[in-house]
């Protein structure tokens, strides 16, 4: 539910809230009032009431920030406070973000629009926000320090700019970045073309289902809820929108309809995001909109750090369509990564002899990892099994980046219900083959080769022993 609360009770408080320059700057026309959300839901695309026409985006479990217009300035508040989140049913985390959500609220404008952006600091150190992508003043870039003051913990700053050019964009702090970033405070920025831009005619396509989500990533250890600031590379939880398979939810779509999808990347590294059953074509960047000739179908694209890709196909075929990270460890939860792997080791008789101690030890994945989803394995405390999710057919296996493209032809324009699990034409399942099984042929070269080897093999002399020797520092180079 969307809710509104005033943070700052009094002209008072709201004096020392708000700097007086950037109060002059605004026409003391006071502060628009922060919209919250507390849920982790898909909210409905928000249609504009107020400024131009244009075709809203869904965030996929997030929303888009609602504004007020202030003598034809679209006015946005964003406050940047700890909030808490939840991963997936059965865990939640202690993040930062922005409007009691991490990622923070989508905003929304058209090409040309001037934007006025109030950023309220409630968390217990200083922030900005840098408008990653922006074409803008050098001061509103949001670079503490170099730009700007930074925000100090109760103050509110104004940035204000016009939106130059439609894309895909994002925001996040560019102040204690390793700390903020790690934290969860980060969001996205959609400027929508305007309807009379004639050299973005033909480049950016209007669209049935436009969706967008960022790819974000925490380490925190199981019974924990507070991310650790300082990993550099070996994340447990891959998320998108801070949401980690089952959690995520369904991209519900009609057959037939065109379908965008934009992604940005805030994690530490590369992600090939890979989609099941179409072929798309990445139709645009945070750079801007890539040219017809420039394009080429695809399956997966590699989003790397800091980068945003828009990609869009013609969803014609009904079913449901696994949509990933391609990494494989990106689609688990909870991931430990100093673990000897098991398989084909036999380790049944001393696992009966420390249960005799320990009656809730199991041993790790001797056929594979699928034997851990199997298994009833007691959890601790806030935390999420590595693999989960079940679908019509059994357990999906999956965690982290995993979600699902629905499409049905009788999904109405508009409504992004999950319409259930696909019902499959009688004869279009995979099934269990029951007959005999032949015994293989081998090729006529195969069955020739031994004897030519041994026409080949020399005669027998002295038994010859390899011996390597490993080398130490530097002196075998």
């Amino acid at each position: 539910m969307l809710s509104r609360r005033n943070f700052f009770q009094g002209a008072g408080a709201l004096t020392a809230a708000v700097s007086a320059s950037a109060v002059s700057r605004v026409a003391m026309a006071g502060l628009p009032e922060p919209v919250l959300q507390g849920a982790a839901d898909s909210a409905p695309p928000l249609q504009p009431s107020t400024g131009r026409p244009y075709r809203p985006v869904l965030t996929l479990n997030g929303w888009t920030l609602p504004w007020r217009m202030n003598q034809g300035v679209k006015e946005f508040h964003l406050v940047a406070e700890p909030v808490l989140r939840e991963l997936a049913p059965g865990m939640k985390a202690h993040l930062w973000g922005y409007n009691g959500q991490s990622p923070g609220p989508t905003i929304e404008v058209v090409e040309g629009d001037r934007v006025r952006i109030f950023v309220t600091n409630k968390l217990p150190e200083h922030t900005s926000i840098h408008w990653h992508g922006q074409r803008l003043p050098n001061g509103m870039d949001g670079v503490s320090g170099l730009t700007q003051k930074s925000i100090q913990p109760g103050k509110t700053f104004v940035y204000e700019f016009v939106a130059r050019r439609p894309g895909s964009f994002m925001y996040h702090p560019h102040a204690d970045e390793m700390t903020q970033m790690a934290m969860g405070m980060m969001g996205l920025w959609v400027t929508h073309p305007a309807p009379a831009a004639k050299k973005q005619q033909g480049l950016i396509e209007p669209v049935d289902r436009d969706f967008c989500f960022l790819l974000n990533a925490f380490d925190i250890e199981p019974g924990a809820a507070t991310p650790k600031i300082m990993t550099m590379l070996d994340f447990n939880l891959w998320c998108w929108n801070s949401r980690v398979f089952p959690g995520i939810d369904t991209l519900n779509v009609r057959k037939g309809d065109r379908v965008r999808i934009r992604v940005g990347n805030l994690t530490m590294t590369n992600h090939p995001i890979h989609l099941h059953g179409h072929e798309f074509t990445v139709t645009g960047t945070d750079g801007g909109p890539v040219p017809k000739t420039a394009r080429w179908p695809e399956v997966t694209t590699d989003v790397a750090v800091g980068q945003m890709r828009q990609i869009e196909f013609i969803a014609d075929e009904e079913g449901d369509w696994a949509f990933h990270c391609h990494k494989s460890h990106h689609t688990m939860n909870a991931m430990g990564h100093g673990l000897p792997t098991m398989i084909g080791v036999d380790h049944s008789q001393l696992a009966r002899q420390i249960t005799r101690l320990v009656p809730d030890y199991m041993v790790m994945g001797e056929r594979g990892m699928a034997d851990m989803a199997e298994m009833t394995m007691p959890l601790p405390d806030n935390t999420l099994p590595m693999m989960s999710g079940d679908g019509p057919f059994g357990g999906v296996e999956m965690g982290g980046m995993f979600s699902v493209l629905k499409v049905r032809k009788d999904q109405k324009a508009g409504d992004y219900s999950d319409p259930g699990w696909y019902r499959h034409p009688p004869g279009e399942v995979a099934f269990e083959w029951t007959g005999a099984l032949p015994e293989p042929a081998r090729f006529a070269a195969e069955t020739a080769l031994p004897q030519k080897q041994a026409q080949q093999q020399p005669a027998a002399g002295p038994a010859v022993e390899l011996r390597a020797r490993k080398p130490s520092g530097h002196s075998g180079h």
